[in-house]
């Protein structure tokens, strides 16, 4: 399932670096992440980097974007096969 960013976000700028996928970018009003391209940092890390980071807790799950461990390892793997 891939992450979202509520509007609790206070932009302290601190998720976008932490996204090894580049999923997170700045949106109209607070930062946003791109479903197609967040694994949940599966294939990276063992834990999402933008919630370990984000003082105020607001990266829950996205409901719209339901995906499985291994689809999101297979998401993992086209977006490195896409960057090389």
């Amino acid at each position: 399932m891939a992450l979202m960013i509520t509007d609790e976000c206070i932009n302290c700028d601190v998720c976008e670096p932490e996204c090894p996928n580049e999923a997170i970018s700045q949106g109209a009003e607070v930062y946003e992440i791109d479903p197609r391209k967040c694994t949940e940092c599966v294939g990276h890390y063992d834990t999402p980097q933008c919630r370990e980071v984000c003082p105020v807790d607001c990266i829950p799950m996205n409901p719209d974007h339901v995906e499985s461990k291994a689809e999101l390892q297979q998401k993992y793997q086209r977006l490195m096969n896409a960057k090389s």
